[in-house]
């Protein structure tokens, strides 16, 4: 193994110079590891927290090893080749052998839905990997990639005197890193520039190391070329990275696959995709007006903007999340339907438009707002988990004229799903919805499997009391077909045979009759539970599993990187590092409910957090007297209010109350948490333990985050309380 001579290690100005920059690329790469992974391995994208807590695991083992003489640094090109050559084998093994399947925890009877998973069951197939075994080795390879550069920081804390002041350094670099990776998120720039900026700084540590060989380098220029070329580069495919998603647009057939599943699919109106007319032929045959005033959620491609206005709409405000969806939908539609000027597009988040929107519609949709991937790495939300909740559902019912209409649509995969929506609907609206499965059901239950389903909601009586008197409605495959005849009208009254339809199937709808045997459709959503596609307040067992495997791997990494002889972790820097990490989970979670789901609003929580502790940090060195008790107490304080308080409390109101207080809120014990850290390492003997002790105690946090599905997230606060209360009971060990 390549060493490094400790006695050669940087000066005070190079150390400095390296925490910045080190600071830089850890959250640099980091982010890029979360995108590319999330996207590159099969359905690693729900578990996007697995690439964050490696690389905070990598960063823990660094420090800890900082005083070894082996340099990690310098296997980082051969541990990313393998890293990458990994992600090929089992994408290859999984796009070519049919036979190959993961198991997504059981998604046959699951306890938690992940869409996109279950088109190829394990139950047939001759080699099945649960997707836990795939998650753990991307854990152990990305953990590897990072002790390199954890290592290169916890030499430079050990070479700088001032420890708050290199913190400081280390904190500043992060600042731009994210602002970077922001500004490349933005330009919708593609991997090869992402990893080619991290491995740049990477060459250069290497360098002013003198431990760049030519064939380290040769290895680094063929990983960042790996990420460029390994894509489909055939010219029916236009590949393309949204802030979300690798976006990948088949213009042969109009399919949009997002992170390797299939997502959406532009269809021509005058070839399929009749559900999306579906509401409008309800409206305009069962005797009503044709909807004015319309609010798509999840406008997409705009499939449903081209059947909204064929039936004499006004305006459409088309809402949609990803701006290059969003923007193939604009130049590659067949039916151009974002070119209509009765649409206005919007490109926010669902929930934050519902909101912030003062006028009323006739009509809101949510128009298979399903999206494939977590909101962040620090909670276990989807971008449209603040959708289906009973909040937001009241947010709905603000928006709506009094006889609007309220509509959801989707293949929601479980029973208990649809009624758990239903429900919600009807305690909000005070009127049974209607649900319509697509094919036809007369009952549903909970615990069975369904597929496409509109269900609809409000209290405008005309489209249940058609179905009661004349039973069912008839749909035809192709839409030009159901503009013509009146579909409470059977094909066959009009001359027609149905078996014989003149273009097209006709097949028969009518609301199903909701049958409960599974008590995950009796629990609600909310807010602070905003978990649509969990069954219950629980730990799924996958995710239980997942948390045993990822802990004894993470134990087993501390163990073979901890200094040599008898050593024990910083249990003060430790827990502080664990309580601080759910205090980014609940900023996370509280900004996007205030501010929408957005990657922008991810980005600038994130910065924030870093300025609140570079302030606490600079705090710490003008008040070199700074007493914890006082912010412990303020931290305390500020973190019990947060628990007593519900979030819904925040939604109306003056901007003081709607954005200011729950800002400082979830925000604030940032500062005091801060200042404790800065305070407590500042007088450690060790930095780079205590550094490391930190980090490792950060990967508890974000192992203890999967209990938010069981306590919710305002009581997952009380869990940051007693790691905040073990810290302050542990002695600090002074220099």
């Amino acid at each position: 193994m390549p060493t490094t001579n400790l006695a050669d290690g940087p000066n005070q100005r190079q150390a400095g110079f390296n925490l910045f920059l080190v600071g830089f690329l850890i959250l640099f790469l980091e982010l890029a590891c979360i995108r590319w992974f999330s996207a590159k391995v099969v359905f690693l994208q729900f578990f996007t927290n697995i690439v964050l807590l490696a690389a905070f695991l990598g960063m823990s083992c660094g420090c800890l090893a900082a005083r070894r003489t082996t340099n990690w640094l310098a296997l980082f090109p051969g541990l990313a080749l393998v890293t990458f050559a990994a992600v090929a084998t089992i994408m290859a093994l999984y796009s070519n052998w049919g036979q190959f399947a993961v198991d997504v925890g059981h998604q046959a009877s699951p306890q938690e839905v992940f869409f996109g998973t279950e088109y190829r069951n394990p139950d047939l197939a001759k080699f099945v990997v649960p997707i836990e075994a795939i998650a753990g080795l991307f854990f152990v390879l990305i953990a590897l990639m990072f002790v390199g550069l954890g290592q290169t920081l916890g030499r430079a804390f050990d070479a700088y005197p001032n420890r708050v002041a290199g913190y400081s350094l280390n904190i500043g670099g992060s600042l731009a890193g994210i602002v970077g990776f922001s500004l490349l998120s933005f330009a919708q720039a593609p991997p090869v520039v992402w990893f080619g900026v991290s491995c740049a700084g990477i060459v250069y540590l290497l360098y002013q190391d003198k431990a760049l060989s030519i064939l380290r380098l040769a290895t680094i220029i063929i990983v960042v070329g790996f990420t460029a070329f390994y894509t489909d580069r055939s010219d029916s495919h236009d590949i393309r990275w949204s802030p979300y998603y690798a976006v990948d647009l088949n213009k042969s057939n109009g399919v949009i696959t997002v992170n390797s599943i299939g997502h959406q699919e532009m269809m021509p109106f005058s070839e399929r995709g009749s559900s999306y007319s579906l509401i409008h032929l309800l409206q305009k045959h069962s005797g009503g007006a044709p909807f004015k005033d319309v609010m798509i959620i999840g406008a997409g491609s705009g499939n449903d903007l081209a059947h909204a206005l064929r039936f004499g709409v006004e305006r459409i405000d088309a809402v949609e999340i990803d701006p290059v969806i969003q923007n193939i939908g604009i130049h590659n539609h067949p039916d151009k339907p974002y070119q209509d000027p009765r649409v206005v597009p919007h490109l926010d988040d669902g929930r934050h438009f519902l909101r912030t929107t003062e006028r009323k519609y006739d009509l809101v949709v949510y128009a298979l707002v399903d999206s494939l991937i977590l909101h962040s790495g620090y909670a276990n939300i989807r971008l449209e988990s603040y959708l289906f909740t009973e909040q937001a559902f009241h947010d709905v019912r603000r928006v709506l004229k009094q006889d609007g209409v309220f509509v959801m649509y989707n293949y929601y995969r479980q029973g208990w799903i649809v009624q758990r929506v239903a429900e919600m609907a009807k305690q909000v609206f005070g009127c049974d919805p209607l649900v319509l499965p697509l094919p036809y059901k007369e009952t549903l239950t909970s615990s069975e499997a369904v597929g496409f389903t509109t269900i609809i909601a409000g209290c405008n009586p005309r489209i249940s009391t058609a179905f009661r008197d004349r039973g069912q409605f008839w749909l035809n495959s192709l839409p030009p077909e159901n503009l013509a005849v009146n579909g409470f009208d059977k094909p066959q009254e009009k001359g027609q045979d149905k078996a014989a339809a003149q273009h097209g199937d006709w097949v028969p709808l009518a609301p199903a009759k909701l049958v409960v045997d599974n008590a995950g459709a009796k629990q609600s959503t909310s807010d602070d539970w905003p978990f649509l596609y969990v069954s219950g307040r629980l730990i799924p067992d996958l995710t239980v599993r997942s948390m045993i495997l990822l802990g004894v791997l993470g134990l087993g990494l501390v163990y073979l990187f901890k200094p040599k002889g008898a050593w024990r972790p910083n249990n003060r820097m430790f827990f502080l590092g664990a309580a601080f990490m759910l205090l980014e989970t609940k900023a996370v979670v509280q900004m996007a409910l205030l501010f929408g789901s957005t990657w922008l609003v991810n980005s600038a929580v994130f910065f924030t957090a870093l300025l609140l502790i570079l302030a606490a940090n600079l705090y710490v060195i003008k008040v070199p007297s700074t007493r914890l008790a006082r912010h412990y107490a303020g931290l305390l304080a500020l973190l019990a209010v947060s628990v007593l308080v519900p979030l819904d409390t925040f939604l109306s109101g003056g901007i003081v109350w709607r954005y200011v207080i729950p800002c400082a809120l979830a925000l604030g014990p940032m500062f005091f948490a801060g200042v404790i850290f800065a305070r407590s390492f500042r007088d450690e003997a060790n930095p780079d333990q205590a550094f490391g002790s930190n980090i490792a105690g950060s990967v508890i946090g974000g192992l203890a985050e999967s209990c938010s599905t069981l306590l919710g997230f305002r009581y997952l606060l009380i869990v940051a309380i007693g790691f905040y209360l073990l810290s302050a009971w542990m002695p600090s060990r002074k220099g």
